[in-house]
Order: C-alpha cells, then sequence, then structure tokens
C-alpha cells in the first residue's frame, strides 16, 4: 500500500509541480492555451503559485503539516483537474485534452485515500504503543 501511494503521489507531484512551474513561467503556448479557453492574462501565475504550494502541501511529512492544510491541496487540486477537463471540453479540445486531467485525478484520489489509510494505520501503531502496559483510570493494565 505504501508503494502505491508514492507511485500515486509522486506522479501527481510531478506533473502539477511541473505544470505549476511552467504557469508561472507563462511561455507564448501556454498563454495561447488559456486564451483558448477563455481565462484572463493572470489565470496561469495564480494557478502557478496554488499548484506549487500545494505540492509543498501534500508532499511535507504530515508531522510539519498540518492536516487541513494538505485537505486543502487535494481539494484545490481537485477542482483544477475537474476543471482544466470541463475547459477542454466546452472549446473542444481533442479527446486527450479532455480525458488526461480525469486520469490524474484518478492517480490524485488514489494519492489521497491511501495517504489516509497509511496514516490511520501508523495512527493507530502509535496509539497501541503509547498504550501498552499503562494502568486505566479502573487500575487494569492494557497491553
Amino acid at each position: 500500500m505504501k508503494v502505491a501511494y508514492w507511485i500515486c503521489t509522486v506522479i501527481i507531484a510531478w506533473i502539477m509541480g511541473a505544470g505549476g512551474i511552467y504557469d508561472l513561467m507563462k511561455p507564448p503556448e501556454a498563454m495561447e492555451i488559456f486564451r483558448r479557453l477563455g481565462y484572463p492574462e493572470y489565470f496561469p501565475v495564480m494557478l502557478g503559485v496554488a499548484k506549487v504550494l500545494g505540492i509543498v502541501a501534500i508532499l511535507a511529512p504530515r508531522k510539519h503539516m498540518p492536516a487541513v492544510l494538505r485537505e486543502w491541496a487535494y481539494a484545490g487540486f481537485t477542482f483544477n483537474l475537474l476543471a482544466a477537463s470541463v475547459s477542454h471540453a466546452a472549446t473542444g479540445d481533442t479527446l486527450f485534452s479532455v480525458v488526461f486531467p480525469l486520469v490524474l485525478l484518478i492517480l490524485l484520489l488514489g494519492s489521497y485515500r491511501l495517504g489516509h489509510k497509511l496514516a490511520c494505520e501508523a495512527s493507530d501503531v502509535s496509539m497501541k504503543n503509547a498504550g501498552h502496559g499503562v494502568a486505566t483510570a479502573t487500575g487494569e493494565r492494557n497491553g
């Protein structure tokens, strides 16, 4: 499960991170795509910053990143990928342009779900280890 989590997460981090940096650079070919999709000139910079910050939130160790920021990052990427697919479909782009964000969304959801399962397992293990041999309120020893 840990390997599957890291495969999904690294693919998402690589694609979204590279895309975020590309958006921040505002190359002419990217700007043309944003114009064709109907987005304003400032949108790529805003999107690029959000992508880079989202990757930081997702890749940071859990003990150093508040859970709410990680949740917001996953939510933001979900909105981004859904909006990308819808935008490409609405402008008559290729099937690949419409489907690729949805494939990434599946990987993102895999990263999210597997990350939660791993965090719960780690929490269960630490709870068992923390409670081992400790007297309870009734005087019984758990563990």
